[in-house]
Formats: C-alpha cells, structure tokens, sequence
C-alpha cells in the first residue's frame, strides 16, 4: 500500500506528551542558571544543619520561576533528608487551613486532618524527628495578600521555631506583578523576621524561547512533525507575549489539530489556528485589568488598524477627541499602560513620533474590548 502521509487513528505525532504539560519538570533548565545558583545559595546553611535564607522570587508570566523552584526543591528532595522543602500552590490554596494542610502532606507524607493546630503540630514532629529545615515557596504570593492572610501564614512559618522547638524555616515568596512589594506588604512583626534576598526573572529573549521550545520538539514529538520555520514562528510569538508557556501551548495545540486531521507534519494554518485558541482566553484576562479609560482606548485602537488608518500616536490621538472626553496627558498615560501591559508596541517613525502597533490581531481585540463580562478591576485614571 502506497504512504499516503496520513495517520491511522491508532498512531499519534506525540513520542512523550507529558512534555507539553503544565506540571512538567524538565531535567535541564535552560537560560537559568544564575536564578539557581542564587537559590542554591539561600538552602546551602540549610544543609549546613542551620537555616535555610528568605527570598522574594519576581518576574512576569512564564519567566521560570515556578520550574526553577521546583527542579531545585527535586534535587535538594533527591541530596538530602535534612532539607524539607515544600511548593504551595497559593492559587489553589489560599486559606490558611489549605496552605497548611499542603506542607503537612510534603512533610509528612501523607493527607492532614482538619485541626490546624494538630496539623502545625505534626509539621513540627516530623520536621523535628528528621532534624530537617523547613522551607516553603509560596507561589502567586498575592493571592494571599488578596484573601488577607499574607502577613498571617509568614509569621506563623517564620515563628514555627519558637513555640516548636525547630529550625527557623526559610520563606520563597514568589510574585508576576512587578509592581508589587511582598516585603513592603509585610507588616512590622513579619518584617523583623522576614529578610528576603530578591531573585529577579528576566523574560526570555526570542532566541532563548526557541531553544527552549527546540529542547521540549525534540523529546515529545517524533522527527519532523513541526518544521523549524514553523517553530520559528512560534518562538516570535511567545517572545511577544514575554512568556515561554504561550510557545509550549502553540507548540501542543498545532501538533493536536494535525494529528486530528490525520496528518503527519504541522502546517502554517495549524499554527495560526493554535494562536487564535491558545491566546484568546489569555487576551480577555488581560483586557479584563485594565481600567475603563484604558480599555475605550485599546478598542478605538483596534477599531482604526482595522480600517487602515494612520497610526501616528498623534493623529490616533486627533482623531480620538471626537469619541473620547480624554486630555493629551491622560492619553499617552493610557497608551504607555497598553505598551507595558503587551498589548501594543510604540514604534518609533522616521523624523518625530511613534507608530501605534498592535500585537493581536486587530478584530479580536475590538470584540474583547466589547465583551459584557469586562469589568475594570482598578478605576480610571484622570
């Protein structure tokens, strides 16, 4: 029977999927190694038989943060028992009987009970009978301080020592908004035991992400399945997004609308349909932040690339003033907003001003702008 380039439907383009997974935890971290080193340095008077540092861990989005955390908690878990450390997801838990109930089970091993002081007492009994310093990573910190129990759970994890006999833990307070101070949000009794060093998470340069992508093709999809331009074109996305978890997404979406239509290569039009499903959702999140004066701008933006106006910051400008009661100065507040938030690029023009470029496609943003279920989270700016 001639090859016909097709699949059967019981063959798959995925040598390991696991790969494209959320929870994956490569074995080598690309582009990382001076987070690590930085981290490694923090747990080293832990293994010492002392204390382990504190830190804040900052970056955007899909800058590592989470994975470095997690492949060094694996390896010091793999080195040694008198390390205990602990990743708590805040997102998910984000009371204080979850955050608890999540370092009892790393602990100990097994599920806690629903007494939160039996539980700070197991913690403290098995961190005791191994000699072992706690260390806990607090990821999406935030979310603590927006269920307002922030200042709470770093007290009692950094005071764990003085009502049950144990090494002082150390803290990893992990954040995405740049914006945000976790040791200004600390009140004067935590500040005096919380002495954070601070580990910046720069994003990924365009080159960097395509290696990254490279490394996870190469182990979970077989030979040729994604062509190198098309990985190219992926890699210039996600470094426009400033976020490798948008390029591994693409990467998964395009292979599985291949292997649905029974091909056994990744087309151009694979890709583009992955990006539309891919950062829609994304999209409508980020839109969702912005303020009301913020959101009226971006949608009259997307409104006028569409029609193929001219997009000269200041004739965009112009011809805004007849639908948006907004100054000069709060415009180009809003426009430089829109730039830092990724939803657009200012690029300068030949002779004076700038060009108002947007990054998604124009009609996408337009709708989502219009959407009844965007609500501004913060209030406009005048």
């Amino acid at each position: 029977m001639p090859h016909t380039g097709l699949l059967r439907h019981d063959q798959t383009l995925f040598r390991d999927p696991d790969v494209f997974e959320p929870t994956y935890l490569p074995e080598h971290l690309h582009h990382r190694d001076a987070q690590v080193q930085e981290i490694a340095f923090l747990l080293q008077p832990a293994l010492r038989g002392g204390s382990a540092l504190s830190a804040v861990l900052r970056g955007l989005p899909g800058t590592g943060k989470t994975t470095t955390v997690r492949r060094v908690f694996a390896a010091i878990t793999e080195e040694t028992r008198r390390v205990a450390p602990v990743y708590v997801n805040c997102r998910h838990d984000h009371s204080a009987l979850a955050v608890y109930r999540s370092i009892f089970r790393q602990v100990c091993g097994y599920p806690a009970g629903r007494h939160l002081d039996e539980i700070k007492q197991g913690i403290a009994a098995r961190l005791r009978d191994r000699d072992a310093a706690l260390v806990v990573c607090l990821d999406d910190a935030d979310e603590l301080i927006v269920a307002g129990i922030y200042n709470t759970i770093l007290y009692q994890i950094l005071r764990l020592y003085e009502k049950w006999d144990v090494r002082k833990a150390g803290v990893f307070a992990v954040t995405s908004d740049l914006a945000r101070n976790l040791y200004a949000e600390a009140d004067a009794s935590v500040r005096s035991v919380f002495h954070p060093a601070e580990v910046n998470f720069p994003p990924y340069t365009r080159a960097e992400i395509r290696e990254i992508l490279a490394d996870r093709v190469r182990q979970g999809l077989y030979p040729r399945v994604l062509p190198p331009p098309l990985l190219d074109r992926i890699a210039v996305i996600a470094a426009g997004e400033q976020d490798v978890r948008v390029g591994i997404d693409l990467v998964r979406a395009a292979v599985l609308r291949a292997e649905k239509d029974g091909r056994r290569r990744v087309t151009h039009a694979d890709v583009t349909a992955a990006a539309r499903t891919v950062m829609a959702p994304g999209l409508n999140s980020r839109i969702a932040a912005l303020s009301a004066g913020e959101r009226t701008l971006l949608s009259w933006i997307a409104e006028r690339s569409s029609e193929g106006g001219d997009m000269a910051s200041g004739a965009v400008f112009e011809a805004a003033q007849g639908y948006l009661a907004v100054g000069k100065t709060t415009y180009h507040e809003h426009l430089k907003r829109l730039a830092e938030a990724g939803f657009l690029d200012l690029v300068p023009r030949t002779g004076r001003g700038r060009e108002v470029r947007l990054r998604y496609d124009a009609t996408e943003v337009a709708a989502a702008c219009r959407s009844p279920d965007r609500t501004p989270k913060t209030p406009d700016r005048v």
